[in-house]
C-alpha cells in the first residue's frame, strides 16, 4: 500500500509536465490557425475608409478623443512607412493577445462562479480559441480602421482581467491605480470603452454572495476614480455627437428614436451571428425602422425582453447566461440603442460585446453531457471548421474587388457598394467596368459629388474627355473645390485646348492655394507651350506642397534633361 502510494506520488511532477506539454502545443496550434486564417487580409492593401486616415499628417497624433489610436498610426508609419502590410500585422498582434486576456478574463470569472479548475480552464480556452478564429469578427482584424476596435479592447480586458485578479478582499491602491490607467487608454483608444465601470459594478453586484453593496464598496478605490473619470469622457463624447455629421443627434435624417427602433431589429443580427457567420457584409444594407410596427422592430424588442426574462428565470441553473447577456447589451449599448450612427449594423460592432457571449456559452457547454474526449474532439471540429470560414472571409477581405464586388452583391441597393467597387475597379484601371459600376451607384441614388468626379475620371481612362468633362462639370455644380476645377483643366488640356485650361487651373489655385495637383496639371499645361521657367516653378511648388508627388518629380526631371540637351 505504502508503495502504491510512493508510486502515485513519484508520478505526479511527469503528469504535471505531461499536461503542461498538452496545453503549449494546443496554444501553438491554435496560434498557427489564427495566423493562417488572416494571412491572406495581412498581404492586402488598404480598403474603404482605411485611405482617408491622416498617416501623412502628424497633427492627427495630438486629435482628441481617440489619442492612443492615433499615437499606434503614428508609430506605425514612423517605423515602416505607408506598406499597408505592417498596418495589417500590428492588427493582427492586438487580436492575438486579445485572445490572451479573453482566456484570462473567462476563467477567472468561472472559477469566481465556483466551476472546478479544469472544468473552467477547459472552457476558458475554447472560448478564447471561439474568440480568435470567428469569421463575424474579422472585419475587427482584416480592417485597418477597425484599430479602435481590437486595440481598445486590448486595454478594456486589461483592465478588466487586472480587476476580477484583484477584486477580492478589496482592491489596493497599486491594482486600482493600473485598473483606471488602463480604463483611460481604452477610453482614449475608442470611447464605446467608456462602460467599464458598468461591467465592474455588474460584476462586483452579481457575484457579491449577497452582499452587493459591501463587495462595492470594499472597491471604492478604483469605483470613485472611474466613475468621475467616465462621466467626464461621456459629457464629452456627447458634446463630439452634438457636432458629428455620422454621429450623434445633429442627424437630421435619423432621429434617435428612429435608430432606437431600428436597433431592436439589428441586435438580432449580432446574435445571429455570434451562432451562425452566414452572410458576412462589409456594408449592411439595413433599412431604418421610422416607428415601433415598422419592419417588426416591436417583435425584435419583445423577442430580447423575452431571451433576457429566461435567462434570468433559469439562472439558478445558468447563472453566467444571464450575466453574460447583460454584459452583451451593456458593452453593445454605446453603438447599437439611442445615439444614432449612419451604419445601423456593423460587424466590428461584435467585438467588444464577445465577452458577454462567449461567457454563456460557456455556461451552455457546461450541461453538455458526453466524456472528455467527445468534448475536447467536438471543440477541435468547432475551430477548424471556424478557420476555413475565417481564411475564406479573409481572403475577400484581402482583395478590394472581392470586397465590394461580395458587399455589392448582397446589398444591391447599397449606394456606397456600388460607389466603392467602382473605385475598386477604376484603381485596377478595370475603367469600363469602373463606368458601369458608377452608373449602377446613380441609379440607386442621386450622385454626390465626389462619385461624380471619380466617375469622371473613369471616363479619362476610357478617353472619353466629352463624359469627363459632362461629369466633372456636373460635380463643380455641386462643390466647387479646387480638386474638381483642377481636373476639368488636366482634361481640356488632353483635348489640347491650352487657353480654358489655364484658365480653370489658375481659378483651382484661387480656390485652395495648398492643393498640389493643381501646381502639377499647370506645370504640364505650360511645358507644352514651351514656358519651362513658369513649369519649373509650379513643378517645385507641387513638390514643396507634397514631396511625394512623383509625376511632378518626374516632369521636373524631364525638365532637367531639356535643359541639358539644347545648345
Amino acid at each position: 500500500m505504502k508503495a502504491a502510494k510512493l508510486k502515485t506520488a513519484a508520478q505526479t511532477p511527469a503528469t504535471g509536465a505531461s499536461t503542461g506539454w498538452v496545453w503549449f502545443v494546443a496554444a501553438a496550434a491554435v496560434l498557427f490557425l489564427v495566423w493562417e486564417a488572416y494571412w491572406p487580409a495581412i498581404h492586402g492593401p488598404f480598403v474603404f475608409d482605411d485611405e482617408y486616415l491622416p498617416f501623412h499628417d502628424d497633427r492627427f497624433l495630438t486629435s482628441l478623443p481617440r489619442f492612443v489610436m492615433n499615437l499606434s498610426f503614428f508609430l506605425n508609419r514612423r517605423l515602416f512607412g505607408l506598406e499597408p502590410f505592417s498596418y495589417h500585422l500590428f492588427n493582427l498582434i492586438f487580436h492575438t493577445i486579445n485572445g490572451g486576456l479573453m482566456f484570462l478574463a473567462l476563467r477567472k470569472l468561472l472559477a469566481i462562479a465556483g466551476w472546478e479548475r479544469s472544468a473552467a480552464k477547459l472552457l476558458a480556452a475554447f472560448s478564447a480559441a471561439l474568440f480568435l478564429l470567428h469569421p463575424a469578427l474579422t472585419e475587427s482584424v482584416a480592417y485597418v480602421s477597425a484599430r479602435s476596435e481590437s486595440l481598445s479592447l486590448m486595454f478594456f480586458l486589461s483592465s478588466f482581467t487586472l480587476f476580477l485578479y484583484q477584486r477580492e478582499g478589496g482592491i489596493a491602491w497599486p491594482g486600482a491605480l493600473g485598473v483606471i490607467a488602463l480604463f483611460g487608454a481604452a477610453v482614449l483608444t475608442k470611447e464605446h470603452a467608456a462602460v467599464l465601470p458598468g461591467l465592474l459594478l455588474w460584476t462586483d453586484w452579481y457575484f457579491a454572495d449577497g452582499r452587493p453593496v459591501e463587495t462595492i464598496r470594499r472597491n471604492w478605490r478604483v469605483y470613485l476614480p472611474m466613475l468621475g473619470m467616465g462621466a467626464a469622457g461621456l459629457g464629452f463624447v456627447w458634446r463630439i455627437l452634438g457636432q458629428a455629421s455620422t454621429a450623434g443627434f445633429g442627424m437630421k435624417d435619423l432621429p434617435w428614436h428612429d435608430y432606437l427602433f431600428t436597433q431592436w431589429r439589428a441586435l438580432w443580427v449580432y446574435l445571429r451571428l455570434f451562432v451562425v457567420p452566414a452572410g458576412l457584409n462589409a456594408d449592411y444594407e439595413f433599412p431604418i425602422s421610422r416607428s415601433p410596427l415598422d419592419h417588426g422592430a416591436l417583435f425584435g424588442l419583445m423577442g430580447l425582453i423575452a431571451l433576457l426574462g429566461a435567462s434570468f428565470y433559469y439562472r439558478r441553473k445558468f447563472p453566467l447566461v444571464f450575466y453574460g447577456l447583460v454584459v452583451f447589451f451593456l458593452l453593445i449599448a454605446p453603438t447599437s440603442s439611442f445615439v444614432p450612427i449612419k451604419d445601423p449594423v456593423a460587424e466590428r460592432r461584435l467585438y467588444l460585446p464577445f465577452l458577454g457571449l462567449l461567457a454563456a456559452l460557456c455556461d451552455l457547454l457546461r450541461h453538455v453531457r458526453a466524456s472528455q474526449g467527445w468534448k475536447v474532439g467536438g471543440m477541435a471540429a468547432v475551430l477548424l471548421l471556424l478557420t476555413g470560414l475565417t481564411y475564406a472571409r479573409s481572403t475577400v477581405w484581402g482583395d478590394p474587388i472581392r470586397l465590394w464586388e461580395d458587399t455589392a452583391q448582397k446589398s444591391p441597393g447599397n449606394y456606397r457598394a456600388h460607389f466603392q467597387l467602382a473605385m475598386a475597379y477604376y484603381q485596377s484601371q478595370r475603367c469600363q467596368e469602373a463606368v458601369k459600376k458608377f452608373e449602377d451607384a446613380a441609379r440607386v441614388s442621386k450622385p454626390e459629388h465626389t462619385l461624380l468626379v471619380d466617375w469622371g475620371l473613369a471616363y479619362v481612362c476610357l478617353n472619353q474627355h466629352d463624359q469627363a468633362l459632362s461629369k466633372l462639370r456636373e460635380a463643380a455644380t455641386l462643390q466647387n473645390t479646387a480638386h474638381v476645377r483642377a481636373h476639368i483643366g488636366m482634361v481640356l488640356a488632353r483635348q489640347n485646348k491650352l487657353g480654358a485650361a489655364l484658365d480653370e487651373l489658375n481659378e483651382a489655385v484661387k480656390l485652395d492655394a495648398g492643393y498640389d495637383m493643381s501646381y502639377l496639371f499647370r506645370g504640364k499645361v505650360f511645358l507644352l507651350l514651351n514656358e519651362y521657367e513658369k513649369a519649373e516653378l509650379d513643378l517645385r511648388k507641387a513638390l514643396a506642397l507634397n514631396p511625394n508627388n512623383e509625376p511632378a518629380q518626374q516632369d521636373l526631371a524631364s525638365l532637367e534633361r531639356r535643359r541639358g540637351s539644347r545648345p
